[in-house]
């Protein structure tokens, strides 16, 4: 079988049922692949030489950002990698390539805490002055639902499908599964937070069967994108001009306990980042404490020069 698109169909299906990828990623590799197939216009994959791959990754990198270009070459690189595995090529083209480029930084956007505050308190005095059941339940929902983002660095994937039984309203436990399918469990140590989730599980658990723990007004599943659009609901209501997004909050999160002298490898776990490289790029966002540092334990302070002495 030299079928392209069948070979990249039944690739799919391994990655789906033998490797139990998540839909996302799902997604993403379908994209990916389908976009390489579409441009290199070949249908068998004798065709598909170290020339052509070469020719595509340029394609790649002229076309896209440098994250965006390393991801989909790293799909193809996996589909190849099946192929080679299962002896359907006897020679991979990507071991005569070199694909490893250097990804400029990106410094992680975060929300500054006074704005945190700013917008907290917008959702806490919509549920005050809610009139109607449907609004003081949906404002409810809202509260538990920025609370936790901002108390535990959730992924937005990881809130919207976080079950019920995995939360722990007694002791304030989440069970967290997490990119690759990892587990970790997380404490909410603010009774604010606790008692925000124990309102709205009241409010929306009570006779509820759906296994999701945050639900919509008719009982359905919260979406990623509800998420965003009550977000920018409450910047509005509260005049903040920032742009805030879902994961603004887990980067505004690491970056807090970084700054308040949290050990890195907690702050690592907590994030269920696999590797504490992804963690340390909040070692560069935090500019407060490098300030602080700098002016407390810089020795210059405890010089004597010209006009100071």
């Amino acid at each position: 079988m030299n079928n392209l698109k069948q070979i990249t169909k039944e690739y799919l299906n391994y990655c789906q049922y033998q490797k139990c990828l998540d839909s996302k990623t799902l997604k993403a590799y379908r994209i990916d692949l389908a976009q390489f197939i579409s441009k290199v216009e070949l249908t068998n994959l004798e065709e598909i030489t170290v020339p052509v791959m070469e020719c595509y990754i340029q394609h790649l990198h002229e076309t896209f950002q440098p994250r965006t270009a390393k991801r989909k070459i790293a799909s193809l690189k996996a589909l190849f990698h099946f192929l080679e595995y299962k002896d359907m090529i006897t020679m991979n083209p990507f071991s005569k390539i070199y694909t490893k480029f250097r990804e400029p930084i990106i410094l992680p956007k975060t929300i500054p805490l006074y704005t945190v505050e700013q917008f907290l308190n917008a959702i806490y005095s919509a549920h005050t002055s809610a009139t109607t059941s449907y609004q003081k339940k949906t404002t409810l929902r809202d509260i538990a639902l920025a609370e936790l983002l901002f108390a535990t660095g959730m992924r937005i994937s990881e809130l919207c499908d976080l079950p019920f039984e995995h939360v722990n309203l007694q002791d304030g436990t989440i069970r967290i599964y997490g990119k690759g399918s990892k587990e970790r469990c997380l404490q909410i140590g603010n009774p604010a937070v606790l008692h925000a989730l124990r309102n709205y599980a009241d409010e929306f658990h009570t006779n509820c069967t759906n296994r999701h723990f945050f639900l919509n007004a008719n009982g359905t599943p919260v979406s990623d994108q509800a998420v965003r659009r009550m977000i920018q609901k409450y910047c509005d209501q509260a005049s903040i001009s920032l742009h805030i997004t879902p994961h603004m909050f887990r980067h505004t999160f690491a970056t807090s306990l970084l700054e308040a002298d949290v050990d890195i490898r907690y702050i690592q776990e907590m994030l269920g980042h696999s590797s504490i490289n992804v963690t340390q790029i909040y070692t560069h966002v935090a500019t407060a404490k490098q300030c602080d540092i700098l002016r407390t334990k810089h020795p210059r302070n405890g010089f004597a020069v010209g006009s100071e002495g």
